[in-house]
């Protein structure tokens, strides 16, 4: 960060702890933030990860709002040169500013030229790189999924919320307008109690996560094995996993992380809870006999409900294959009165309690209405989804609130610490083929 820039930052973290007091320091409005000398200056952004994902949707869609709400990307953090070289080429191809490159983070933080920072490393990786860039000072835009190992998404949700700085978890269905109008029906009381909820993401890709090209190309001495591990057990040199490794754990549970996390999260918006009470699944691979360690078809059944009401509750039933697409990508919630398709994006009465039903029983019909939810957005599911509508929004809505140093962005750091617990719960219960439940009070999974 220049001198500017830090300059900046003390003198509005002075004025907020003077005015407020050091409690609230976060809190302070965006109309006093305005007010604060050095508020509308350039916020300088970095980007930690030249993933593919960033290559093709973060950044573009960054790059949508970047002049209008001046924020401008200055650098690059990657491990592999390769990747450092690409990065300043795409920029140097679309007609952008130069961006800097460091051969990792402690580089890139040491630099001081950053506000900012978007996450879009591996899957492990990612909570603990949250918790790097806020102890660096830095507002956070994190790729999901927030973590793969318990003990990591607390250091990074602990050290976010302590922070007050503002994050933002790549659950981009938060910023969709079709999401929205969905969690809102359900909020109204339109739809009743949710009492189940079938979820699909089916794809027919053998090359799904594959690399096999560049896998062949790297060279160990061209990156840094050992900073890519981070905490996880040191072991040989192998290209697949640092490449591939969505298809191995420790580094990626695979299709929890990568897909589940995105669907399971609607289930925490849509029900107002943070957790299963259960998970049971079981899954492996049975197709792609190609080396790899994590499931290419699993299913998995949650129960969730009030803690302290175990009558209550619904079920989650979520499948997924690599090797067949028939069925695509489906979330669909039941109540009693019908059925919210958001592959379609409509609500109908599909299944609802109809009059000859209730009649038999002394009751009255229950029928939801016929109606379409506004302005669907289609999800994708290709291996390179492009700026869609949600990731550009979800990118400003970031944006905004960095600008207005307001925390509650449409997916903060809670959004992504409970999809991980979900996630984790999951992958226990496929690799142990054990029920498992989730301690409130510890915060740890249990195996029953």
């Amino acid at each position: 960060m220049n001198k500017t820039n830090n300059t900046r930052r003390k003198f509005i973290k002075q004025s907020a702890l003077a005015s407020v007091g050091a409690g609230l320091a976060t809190s302070f409005s965006a109309r006093s933030y305005a007010n604060i000398l050095g508020a509308n200056d350039r916020v300088n952004v970095g980007i930690i990860g030249f993933s593919n994902r960033a290559k093709g949707s973060l950044i573009p869609a960054f790059m949508n709002h970047a002049n209008e709400l001046n924020f401008k990307f200055v650098s690059v953090s990657d491990l592999w040169n390769r990747r450092r070289d690409e990065c300043q080429a795409f920029f140097k191809e679309n007609a952008w500013d130069e961006v800097k490159a460091y051969r990792n983070n402690e580089e890139l933080y040491d630099s001081k030229t950053v506000d900012a920072v978007i996450i879009s490393t591996p899957d492990f990786q990612h909570a603990l790189h949250a918790k790097e860039a806020v102890e660096a000072d830095c507002d956070v835009y994190c790729e999901k999924p927030f973590g793969e190992a318990i003990e990591d998404i607390k250091a990074g949700l602990e050290a976010c919320e302590r922070s007050g700085k503002v994050v933002q978890i790549g659950s981009q269905r938060r910023s969709g307008s079709n999401y929205h109008a969905a969690a809102q029906f359900i909020k109204d009381g339109k739809f009743g109690d949710i009492t189940m909820v079938e979820m699909t993401w089916n794809v027919n890709q053998p090359g799904r996560w594959r690399r096999p090209d560049l896998v062949a190309s790297i060279r160990k001495e061209d990156t840094d094995w050992n900073r890519f591990l981070m905490n996880r057990p040191k072991e040989a040199w192998d290209p697949r996993k640092y490449l591939e490794y969505r298809l191995f754990w420790p580094y990626s549970s695979g299709i929890p992380g990568q897909w589940m996390s995105h669907q399971i999260d609607t289930v925490h918006w849509f029900s107002g809870l943070e957790h299963p009470r259960s998970v049971a699944a079981n899954g492996g691979v049975y197709v792609w006999q190609d080396g790899r360690k994590n499931a290419d078809t699993m299913t998995a059944v949650f129960e969730y409900g009030p803690e302290d009401d175990l009558s209550k509750g619904f079920q989650v039933v979520y499948s997924s294959r690599m090797h067949n697409s028939a069925g695509g990508v489906k979330e669909i919630y039941f109540s009693n009165g019908g059925t919210l398709n958001l592959e379609n994006n409509t609500i109908s009465p599909e299944g609802g309690l109809t009059d000859r039903r209730a009649r038999d029983m002394g009751m009255q019909a229950n029928l939801l209405p016929e109606m379409s939810l506004a302005d669907a957005v289609k999800v994708e599911t290709s291996a390179n989804t492009g700026v869609d509508n949600m990731t550009s929004a979800h990118m400003r809505n970031w944006m905004e609130c960095v600008r207005d140093r307001n925390v509650n962005t449409n997916a903060p750091v809670r959004v992504g610490y409970n999809h991980a617990v979900a996630n984790i719960m999951t992958t226990t219960a496929l690799h142990t083929g054990k029920r498992v439940t989730f301690d409130n009070k510890s915060q740890h999974i249990v195996q029953s």
